[in-house]
């Protein structure tokens, strides 16, 4: 199966304006996320709608896209770009411009829910919420889309809530009695599939939850899920570029 990457970078952010270009250990992040999948992925672009994001791909040698700036969704921007690609893959993985710690086993996990599975339509990522590592107040937090799994490791439902409620349990106890997962957006959808989600219409649990991917369950499609063990640092502020720069310079002395 031959796969792609697209990274979605917009230049305009509410909390974190030119955040693609913003510089961490010495490069873009843009950059930082385009080298940390280039090299186990048949081709790897990055969609956008910005000339000085455009500019700065180009700078360091990576392969780019401009897309419309109308897009409402990074799935949108993902279609459009592929279709501008003009060569056929089997999947395309939709990746995260803020991620610039993504790691290869995530991206290969992600491959192996297609070459493992052929009703995969979707495949997404999840990570268990540990009692050593997280609080009460972590799981309910309505920021952290969480995700019901079946025993088939396909995505039942999502939400900002906490699923499953466990009755008769006390809340306190929760983490330690049940593995309850996170959800890391990250997407693949193979070719076919990505034009058909883009062309619905919102659904009645999209809309009350506000996450994407419950209307593509809502339509049927069937999301497969791998797990990862793997903390990566999203940025979406200011300040989460100063703790990813704490993370790589950590990283770099070790």
């Amino acid at each position: 199966m031959k796969f792609i990457g697209i990274i979605p970078a917009r230049y305009a952010s509410t909390r974190f304006p030119a955040k693609p270009l913003a510089v961490l250990g010495g490069k873009p992040v843009i950059q930082r996320v385009y080298e940390q999948v280039s090299s186990i992925l048949d081709d790897v672009y990055v969609a956008t709608d910005d000339e000085r994001i455009e500019k700065a791909v180009q700078d360091f040698g990576g392969k780019v896209i401009m897309t419309s700036p109308d897009h409402q969704s990074g799935t949108d921007r993902c279609f459009e770009a592929y279709q501008k690609v003009g060569i056929e893959f089997d999947v395309i993985i939709n990746i995260q411009g803020d991620e610039p710690f993504i790691q290869k086993s995530q991206i290969e996990a992600l491959k192996s829910c297609f070459l493992e599975d052929s009703k995969t339509d979707i495949a997404t990522l999840v990570k268990p919420f540990s009692e050593q590592q997280h609080t009460l107040e972590d799981l309910e937090n309505p920021n952290t889309p969480k995700v019901v799994v079946g025993l088939d490791n396909s995505a039942l439902y999502f939400s900002r809530s906490v699923i499953p409620y466990l009755r008769n349990i006390p809340k306190e106890e929760w983490l330690s009695q049940h593995t309850f997962y996170k959800h890391i957006g990250l997407y693949a959808y193979r070719a076919q599939v990505l034009e058909e989600v883009t062309d619905l219409a919102q659904t009645p649990l999209e809309l009350s939850e506000s996450l994407e991917q419950l209307r593509w369950l809502e339509h049927g499609y069937h999301i497969k899920v791998a797990e990862t063990h793997i903390e990566t640092i999203g940025i979406d502020t200011p300040h989460d570029l100063e703790r990813a720069e704490a993370f790589l310079q950590k990283q770099l002395n070790k």
